[in-house]
């Protein structure tokens, strides 16, 4: 479903007839967006809303235009408002601009619905996500910004603790309960996270990017790769490097 838009009959004021959608229906997709209603998400993308052209305006006399034309205003609308509730700037343009980008490579209106189904799910997830994120007590919200700061080094559970200033048993517990993941499989997840981008996005070897994320070897590293993602880092740079920014819909968002 696209929304916010002003149709061309409207700007030149040459077709009375014509009447958009309410502003309520704008006003509560994108509040369910921001509010990391997936349910709700999920049920405007079954009910096939975007492709609901009853009071949308007409952008190009294209229907496959038309329909791309109306997914660019509604992802920028959607990465304004995600920001405004509490989305980093980057994060919501980069995962604007990659969306958009996909555009150029499809040429069927079920495909721009496709891909503008997964965008707004994209969104909603990662407000949901971040919504949780906020509402985190401090022992955890530290940990999870010692992990990413010290992302480079080999993190144990007992560095975290002597940080933070709390038992290992106690980081441990809080841990789990409010992430639902352990603090050793977390730190795994995030260092395999970090080394996707780099085979992604640089030349860096295997052995460098092993070294630089503190892995006892290369083939340690590869060893967990293979674990957590399905394929060894070198087949994933082969499918992978150079084809964009990386949109991972069930995780954060990570840069290199």
């Amino acid at each position: 479903m696209a929304y916010g838009i002003f149709s061309n009959n409207e700007i030149l004021g040459n077709d009375e007839d014509f009447v958009h959608r309410q502003q309520n229906d704008e006003l509560l997709f994108y509040s369910q967006v921001a509010g990391g209603d997936i349910d709700a998400i999920m049920e405007n993308c079954r009910q096939h809303r975007f492709l609901d052209k009853d009071g949308v305006g007409v952008l190009s006399k294209y229907p496959v235009l038309n329909l791309k034309y109306h997914f660019v205003v509604t992802a920028a609308i959607m990465s304004r408002i995600c920001i405004d509730s509490g989305m980093d700037m980057e994060v919501a343009f980069r995962l604007s601009d990659y969306y958009i980008s996909q555009l150029d490579y499809i040429q069927t209106e079920k495909e721009v619905e496709l891909l503008h189904n997964k965008m707004i799910q994209d969104y909603t997830k990662k407000m949901a996500k971040l919504k949780k994120t906020k509402a985190l007590s401090k022992p955890v919200s530290d940990s999870l910004s010692f992990i990413h700061t010290h992302i480079k080094d080999r993190i144990t559970i007992e560095d975290i603790a002597d940080h933070i200033g709390k038992s290992v048993s106690y980081i441990s517990r809080i841990f789990k309960s409010e992430m639902d993941i352990s603090v050793s499989d977390y730190i795994r997840k995030s260092k395999i996270d970090k080394a996707k981008n780099m085979l992604r996005y640089s030349q860096i070897s295997l052995v460098e990017i092993s070294s630089y994320l503190s892995f006892s070897s290369q083939s340690h590293f590869i060893k967990i790769f293979r674990e957590e993602t399905g394929m060894t880092p070198k087949k994933y740079r082969s499918q992978y490097y150079g084809t964009g920014w990386q949109i991972n819909t069930d995780e954060n968002i990570d840069a290199v």
